[in-house]
């Protein structure tokens, strides 16, 4: 399918591996060009290039902390200098520690908003002229299913998350009809961190197989763990015309593992 969306521009955050690489690839194969970011200057570069081997668009590794707003706002001057706007904005960051709330302190709270809410504060406000400038203007965050069903021992992701839900419902009152703003909420996908952790455990004799240890994430009714690019493609769905009446919604991507009825 023809998402319509070739010759556009975005930015992806937190891209240089994961839910994030994959966002970005999906886009980049229907002929975005797309800003990737990322701390880790090896690992980007390792992105761009597996990225540039599937792109029709093109691809430009910009390093940053999604925590220092000066490198916020070099990510959407750098999007802007490349490719003379920016059409669609995608924000992904790490998750914060796991932890029960008595083991969490008032830094690791502090640590976590910055990363996960204020990370898509500045990435708006810096994004959002250049967003409703075109007619194409979309934001897509990726959060978590936590956000739905809390998780036992991660306090800081189920309750610094819906912070970003709150904000994507309002940005999609606040900036329509120039820009849509919409929210994914993924659960276990067979990301380089979910296999160093499975890996992890195989090692230390937890489970016979890799394979063995992959099926403890697949808590759901599909029986598996999810593809990275099952979420890509669905950013990139979001992100193009043919979503064009979605908008100020949470889509739950994990398999059907979520009790929530909505």
């Amino acid at each position: 399918m023809d998402l319509r969306i070739d010759g556009n521009a975005a930015l992806v955050t937190a891209s240089s591996s994961g839910l994030g690489k994959a966002s970005a690839t999906a886009l980049a194969r229907e002929g975005v060009d797309v800003v990737i970011n990322g701390r880790d200057e090896d690992r980007l570069a390792d992105a761009k290039a597996e990225i540039e081997s599937v792109a029709a668009g093109r691809v430009v590794a910009q390093p940053g902390d999604l925590t220092d707003p000066d490198d916020v706002a070099t990510l959407v001057e750098t999007t802007v200098e490349e490719f003379g706007t920016i059409d669609h904005l995608v924000t992904s960051a790490g998750g914060p520690p796991s932890g029960a709330f008595l083991d969490t302190d008032d830094e690791d709270w502090e640590a976590a908003y910055e990363l996960l809410v204020m990370s898509v504060v500045r990435l708006v406000r810096e994004a959002e002229p250049h967003l409703a400038a075109g007619d194409a203007g979309t934001i897509v965050n990726i959060t978590s299913r936590s956000v739905k069903e809390a998780l036992d021992s991660l306090v800081l992701s189920n309750a610094v998350r819906m912070g970003v839900i709150g904000l994507e419902k309002t940005l999609s009152k606040e900036f329509a009809p120039e820009i849509r703003a919409n929210a994914v909420l993924p659960g276990p996908h067979e990301t380089s961190r979910i296999r160093d952790l499975v890996e992890d455990a195989v090692d230390r004799g937890e489970y016979d197989s890799y394979e063995s240890g992959l099926d403890d994430w697949a808590g759901n009714p599909l029986e598996r763990i999810g593809d990275p690019m099952e979420l890509g493609n669905t950013v990139a769905f979001l992100s193009s015309p043919k979503s064009g009446f979605i908008n100020g919604t949470a889509i739950t991507i994990d398999g059907g593992s979520t009790g929530a009825n909505l």
